[in-house]
């Protein structure tokens, strides 16, 4: 792995390595925003737990309220901040974002982010108010808060992909691409990492993100990540199956079942 990270830092050198962009890196930052998104419905069934079984008609109309409920009670929010990333350490060493005091520990993301010229740390949330309206819903409706809290998780994935767009968009007016996102809990790249990645993006202070001890993310229907920005030429930042980086892949119900929970 050390080895292949580092052939691939090797490949990526003039773009990084101490090297300054040519671009500044703040002026990729997403200020926190709106994010326009849609539940996806066959995304949260299977949060419940469904695997291509039919659903009778009550039992839809009413997830399909549901569901309809939390897009209208909700409001996701997102911002990103854009660091200059730093190879410098070697192979095995955190990959270092400059201005950040901020290191990613572990070979998976760095493999990840290999060849990058600089790093993209995104947060969304669907705000306090996805905790309240659950809470309200358990204490009434037991089905109706699990499909709630599914339709939540479906959600903030939604957000997510929505806030990777905004982040790609300027990217590429700025003659640059955007590798797909890699948060904590991927492969080797540990949930620890958390409480500095919020830090970096002053989550808490402009969304309200904040971390717990356990390093769970509160409000809980929150997502972190990273991206690597690449030059338009750049070969690197392929995104690699979920399931290749997954520590559970080997007992897997999914993977029994010839499914994923690979969305993109």
């Amino acid at each position: 792995m050390a080895g292949k990270r580092a052939a691939k830092q090797t490949a990526g050198d003039a773009g990084t390595a101490g090297a300054t962009p040519s671009f500044s890196p703040a002026a990729l930052d997403v200020p926190p925003q709106a994010l326009a998104a849609r539940i996806d419905r066959a995304e949260a069934l299977r949060y419940l737990g469904y695997a291509g079984q039919e659903v009778d008609a009550a039992l839809g109309r009413r997830m399909e309220a549901v569901m309809a409920s939390c897009e209208e009670e909700l409001s996701p929010r997102g911002m990103a901040r854009v660091f200059a990333v730093d190879f410098r350490g070697g192979a095995g060493a955190p990959v270092r974002l400059e201005g950040a005091s901020l290191e990613l520990p572990g070979d998976d993301v760095a493999d990840h982010l290999a060849g990058a010229v600089a790093v993209a740390v995104l947060c969304c949330t669907l705000g306090l108010a996805s905790e309240q309206r659950l809470r309200a819903r358990a204490a009434t409706d037991p089905l109706d808060a699990a499909v709630y809290d599914a339709a939540c998780s479906a959600y903030v994935e939604a957000a997510a992909d929505a806030l990777e767009g905004v982040v790609r968009a300027r990217a590429e007016a700025a003659g640059l691409k955007l590798g797909g996102r890699f948060s904590p809990g991927y492969g080797d790249f540990p949930l620890a990492v958390q409480p500095a990645l919020l830090s970096a993006a002053d989550a808490g202070r402009k969304i309200g993100v904040s971390c717990a001890p356990s390093c769970m993310l509160v409000p809980s229907k929150s997502v972190t990540a990273v991206a690597g920005v690449f030059t338009a030429h750049a070969s690197a930042g392929e995104r690699r199956s979920a399931c290749q980086l997954c520590r559970l892949r080997a007992g897997c119900a999914l993977r029994a079942r010839g499914l994923t929970c690979d969305r993109r």
